[in-house]
């Protein structure tokens, strides 16, 4: 029996529910209402009529109350006699004749679908007269006429070409289109009577050659025969497609332009009437073998007798031969390729049987060759039952093709077998399972039968029983006729119907197959049995989602348990291997999640080559994330299972290589999953801070040093946040090697961890609980690491010196060549530093930590003047220090200490004229977070009331960076009054400091009092006397202005910041000091671009802001003639601006009216329209006018 592969078929359930016409309907008999054929009966076949087997199965009823259906007829006429065999072509014919035309049509289609085309039907439905409406008196709306009458429409089924769509047009042109639709018909009958011609041209050419001519090939075969004209068509056109299903598409265009007189794209065009045979593949391919006749698609159930074929019935009558006409030979000819074919499919089943009757008997062989006494005496000659010694036989085949692996006999749900290992009992569970096999088979008694005293010959006897209607010819017959009689023929059974099962399942209930198939293809005795069964599991739904994925991964899981390593690694990773590349991302993830789900039981050597260069070609090449994400994480459960040290190098490039990921989500299961099981494997090679780390931090020296002139921050993220996911697998090291490691007793009154020791863990991985092995271990653990460094200090603890001396000292230097300015670096570093410090936690980190920042950095007064102590002061280290280290724990002395510390840094900085990148970075990451917003203003209130000019111009300053984040209260209650201090300051160079933060609370808060005040304060800055001459002063405000005007309140730009702008453009017209003048006409150039943007009223642009921009473009014309050309081109823009406003209020007061108008029109049109339906004759009769 030929294997069937159940994946041919769709995957789309309309196929998957198909249910092929295997077998002739023989449920219905005679007495069901249709009488027999009588004795002439019109379906009796011909001498020379076709054998092709009778396959209809239309569930239609007749289109006419009368007569019998089609498929009873040919049952009838088939159940008339054993021998008799109806051909297509006299049924065809006898649907045409009694006027059962969809019944023809459905027949029609069945053998299209077949490859079997039959002339008869062909012509008829390609005959448009035959449905063509009589010239006469109209048919019924429901009726067709054909040749021989009316034909009945199935009232029920609404037809395309039963509606009369004229009579819903809607333009009811119905006359233009019947023209058309007459015109169409036209074509097609001129197209249908060329290609009659072409099939006669065709029949003349193949009688171009003379007869005589053919005689003399035929006489000398040596002298080929020329090639005819057909012959030469057919193969043009079989070459020409060879070309273009194989990408030779120049050479097919140029082929096609040497024979332009034939049309390559219809099979038509070389004749008619001729079928199209195979492409030029199939050809090579069969050749020197006989082509498949389009019969062999018959059902194998019917017997096909040689005497019943024309063929015979020619050989025999020899005087006739000679009279036959070229058309009967052909037909002679096919039938006996029709016959060969049937045979071949015979001689192939056979010898399939042959193999399997040849494996048994080795099997048995095997088996016999030592057997116990159980064995020999069942099976000894003397046994009357056969059954029983098949039995006996078929018992010990299994015995002897259970798997071997771990010795287990199966228990699909493998719960805790497993873990007894893979020699354990194998001998004695095998001896219980053959002796048990062997009583129960003693103990069953022979099957009798009652025999009736009947004297009845055998072949009478036979020959009556005959009359049972029972099938066992075809596959389905012989399953059910031999019921399986051992475990192993269930198994075999199973084996040889589950591929014919599955792909008529429905595919949302295809899961409920799973356990069947796993327990048949772990119990099978056939190695390609057991294949296909396994490539239907992979293959069993299409798209699975995240439910059916679970639930074959756990049929893998406990199909690898029962068989062993072996032969998963023989039997399961190919399925895994052809899926690689599945168009299907979901296939592919099950792939990636059957590898990590198989990692346990497979050969070590396999998990550390073959499927970890499985998952590497996944990662680097698939396009889909969740497969990635699969990938990464059966990734991570490799490493854990692990243990060629040779594999680290690997790994180490796998991790950096999927933090490279551009997506998310496979970042996230990179921390999640792979850096944990990467790092456990390198803590047991000993490499985790010897090997690992180091790596990490060199390639973060390395892009430094390669960045100064701009750093790649996306590498340095990938780099520091691996550094962050292995501080959890460090720390627990540290416990693990520590003095104290072998005194930690888990019996006594251990207290619990504090809820806030570490900081939570992305995964459970990282939980340094789950990696020391649990949390009373770890709480006894860090007991003991406290009081160690508490009070015994850190001798001869090898990992804690190693994280002192080498990794902090590298880290603090690596800080220090940040650039202070790029706010992500400096994030990102403070998180490391943060989670570092928690983790190591309190004792550890004012022990080692902070003394080794505290010495960094210098902070003590005599440094204050000495450049060498305040280059460390400008860099990173300050903010990351301040952000990372003194904020891990929030208590009063920590408090105090990250407020000194600011204060230090604020006067130092102050005092010696550096930077304030620094402080400015601290106060911008603390300000994030509003718990601290208050120390913050605690820092700056020491600075409003420092002695020093130079630290009150600092807090001015740090203000506006403040002010952003702090809620309108605290503005109110705590940064306004400082400010309004500062702004009255004897100091004028403390008092502009303080315009930018006062330019930030009008771009910002909301509350009109607040706003009030400091409008009052920047108009005293602007018309208090004292000031007029403050260059300075007025060039913070017209840059304050410049960058708060776009976003302040509308009111305060148009009656405050406009207005003064105009009067500094106009003042500094008349400034002496060209040097001066030119910065203030710069800052106004740049405050009138941003403002310019903005919606500014008719009123305020022609007295303010057009003025302002004429007084600026006198100064520009002087200082700056490039500036000039730009702001005449913005001069003019604003007065075209004036122009059109003034031109369109004129016509707003005459479209007031047309404009009410017209809105309710529209209203009541759109109110109309919502009133309707769908119906298309509603929506006609919205627009008909009135009458």
């Amino acid at each position: 029996m030929a294997s069937v592969n159940p994946f041919n078929l769709s995957d789309s359930e309309e196929e998957a529910e198909r249910r092929p016409n295997d077998t002739v309907d023989t449920e219905r008999s005679p007495s069901d209402g249709a009488p027999g054929p009588p004795p002439g009966n019109p379906f009796s076949p011909p001498a020379d009529a076709e054998p092709p087997t009778l396959l209809l199965s239309s569930n239609r009823t007749s289109p006419s109350g009368e007569g019998m259906s089609a498929s009873a007829a040919a049952t009838s006429a088939m159940a008339g006699s054993s021998e008799a065999r109806v051909s297509v072509d006299t049924i065809a014919a006898q649907l045409l004749r009694d006027q059962y035309i969809l019944t023809a049509l459905e027949f029609h289609t069945e053998l299209l679908e077949a490859g079997r085309e039959l002339p008869r039907l062909r012509d008829y439905f390609s005959n448009p007269g035959n449905f063509e409406r009589q010239s006469g008196t109209p048919p019924a709306k429901d009726q067709v006429l054909g040749p021989g009458g009316p034909l009945n429409r199935a009232g029920s089924i609404s037809t395309l070409d039963s509606l009369d769509f004229a009579r819903y047009s809607d333009d009811g042109n119905r006359e233009s289109d019947e023209r058309v639709a007459v015109l169409e018909f036209e074509l097609r009958k001129a197209k249908e009577t060329i290609q009659a011609l072409r099939a006669n041209l065709t029949q003349a050419a193949e009688s171009e050659v003379p007869s005589q001519e053919r005689k003399n090939f035929k006489s000398s075969p040596e002298v080929q025969e020329p090639i005819r004209p057909l012959e030469k068509r057919a193969l043009n056109f079989l070459v020409n497609e060879y070309l273009l299903k194989n990408e030779y598409k120049l050479s097919s265009i140029t082929f096609s332009d040497e024979n332009d007189d034939q049309d390559f794209e219809l099979w038509d065009d070389v004749g008619l009437n001729i079928p199209k045979p195979p492409d030029l593949l199939q050809l090579y391919r069969n050749c020197g073998s006989p082509l498949p006749s389009p019969r062999d698609v018959a059902d194998v159930s019917v017997g096909v007798d040689f005497g019943d074929l024309p063929g015979n019935c020619i050989a025999q009558e020899t005087p006739r031969k000679l009279d036959l006409t070229q058309q009967q030979q052909t037909e002679v000819v096919q039938e006996l390729e029709y016959q060969i074919s049937l045979l071949n499919n015979e001689k192939q089943s056979l010898a399939e049987q042959i193999k399997k009757l040849q494996s048994e008997i080795q099997t048995l062989r095997r088996t016999v060759s030592s057997p116990p006494p159980a064995t020999l005496d069942v099976a000894s000659p003397n046994t009357q039952n056969p059954s029983s010694s098949s039995n006996t036989a078929c018992s010990a085949n299994r015995l002897s093709m259970l798997p071997t692996d771990n010795g287990q006999y199966l228990d699909i749900r493998g719960v805790s077998d497993a873990e007894n290992g893979p020699g354990h009992n194998s001998a004695q569970n095998i001896s219980q399972l053959q002796s048990q096999s062997q009583n129960k088979l003693k103990s069953q008694p022979p099957v009798q039968f009652d025999q009736p005293n009947r004297k009845l010959s055998p072949a009478f006897q036979q020959a009556l029983l005959s009359f049972c209607r029972m099938c066992s010819d075809s596959r389905l017959g012989a399953e059910v006729s031999r019921i399986a009689d051992s475990e192993e023929s269930v198994m075999l059974m199973l084996g040889r119907c589950l591929p014919h099962i599955v792909p008529n399942v429905l595919l949302a209930k295809r899961e409920e197959l799973i356990p069947l198939i796993l327990c048949t293809a772990c119990l099978h005795p056939e190695p390609k049995e057991r294949d296909q069964l396994l490539h239907i599991l992979f293959n069993l739904i299409k798209r699975p989602d995240d439910e059916q994925r679970q639930m074959i991964l756990t049929g893998c899981v406990a199909f690898a348990r029962h068989v062993g390593p072996t032969r998963v690694e023989a039997e399961l990773l190919p399925q895994c291997w052809e899926q690689i590349n599945h168009k299907y991302p979901e296939r592919r993830l099950l792939v990636a999640e059957s590898c990590g789900a198989l990692a346990p039981y497979l050969p070590k050597e396999i998990r550390s080559s073959l499927v970890l260069s499985m998952l590497q070609q996944m990662l680097t090449e698939d396009k889909a994330d969740m497969v990635r994400e699969a990938v990464v994480k059966s990734l991570g459960i490799i490493m854990g299972y692990i243990d060629d040290p040779d594999k680290y190098s690997q790994g180490f490039e796998l991790m950096l290589l999927s933090l490279g990921d551009p997506s998310e989500r496979v970042v996230s299961a990179v921390h999640q999953v792979f850096i944990p099981a990467f790092a456990a494997w390198t803590t047991e090679l000993g490499t985790l801070y010897t090997a690992l780390i180091p790596s990490l931090l060199a390639r973060i020296e390395k892009l430094l040093t390669q960045g100064e002139h701009g750093l790649d921050e996306h590498k340095l993220h990938i780099f520091l946040s691996a550094l962050q996911s292995l501080i959890p697998p460090l720390f627990a090291v540290v416990l693990q090697n520590a003095p104290f490691t072998s005194r930690a007793k888990l019996h006594g009154d251990i207290p619990a961890i504090e809820v806030t020791r570490f900081p939570r863990p992305a995964s459970p991985l990282q939980d340094v609980a789950t990696i020391i092995g649990s949390r009373e271990m770890l709480s006894a653990l860090l007991l003991l690491y406290d009081h160690q460094l508490e009070h015994e200090g850190t001798t001869g603890w090898e990992s804690l010196l190693w994280v002192v001396n080498q990794l902090l000292p590298q880290l603090i230097e690596i800080v220090g060549r940040i650039n202070v300015t790029s706010t992500t670096c400096v994030h990102e570093f403070s998180r490391f530093f943060w989670r570092f410090c928690r983790t190591f936690g309190k004792i550890f980190t004012n022990t080692k930590v902070k003394p080794q920042f505290q010495e960094i950095l210098r902070l003590s007064e005599e440094n204050v003047d000495a450049s060498a102590g305040n280059g460390i002061l400008t860099k990173a280290t300050v903010p990351i220090y301040a952000t990372g280290v003194l904020t891990c724990y929030n208590q009063e002395e920590d408090r105090k200490l990250l407020v000194g510390f600011l204060e230090d840094v604020m006067t130092t900085l102050s005092l010696s004229h550096a930077p304030l990148d620094s402080l400015k970075a601290s106060f911008v990451e603390l300000g994030a977070n509003p718990v601290y917003h208050e120390l913050l203003l605690t820092v700056l209130w020491y600075g409003v009331v420092h002695t020093s000019a130079l630290v009150r111009c600092t807090a001015a300053r740090m203000f506006e960076l403040l002010v952003k984040g702090v809620n309108e209260t605290l503005v109110a209650q705590r940064v306004v009054p400082a400010l309004i201090t500062l702004s009255s300051d004897p100091e004028i160079s403390v008092r502009i400091s303080t315009i930018p933060a006062f330019g930030t609370i009008m771009e910002t808060v909301t509350q009109k009092e607040l706003l009030e005040r400091v409008k009052m304060q920047l108009a005293s800055f602007l018309e208090d006397p004292q000031y007029q001459d403050q260059h300075s002063l007025h060039m913070e405000i017209i840059r304050t202005f410049g960058r708060v005007g776009p976003n302040a309140e509308p009111r305060f730009r148009d009656e405050f910041v406009l207005p003064h702008l105009h009067k500094l453009a106009l003042a500094n017209n008349s400034q002496a000091a060209e040097s001066k003048r030119i910065d203030i006409a710069t800052q106004l150039f740049e405050a009138y671009s941003a403002l310019s943007c903005c919606f500014i009223s008719e009123e305020v642009m022609v007295n303010h802001f057009l003025p302002g921009l004429r007084c600026l473009r006198a100064d520009m014309e002087q200082l700056s003639p490039e500036h000039e050309v730009i702001l005449s081109s913005m001069i003019k823009e604003c007065e075209i601006k004036v122009e059109n406003r003034g031109m369109s209020d004129a016509q707003g007061s005459m479209s007031i009216a047309s404009s009410l108008v017209g809105e309710d029109a529209k209203t009541k049109f759109l109110s109309k329209m919502g009133q309707l339906t769908t119906s298309g004759a509603m929506l006609a009769n919205v627009f008909q006018r009135k009458k």
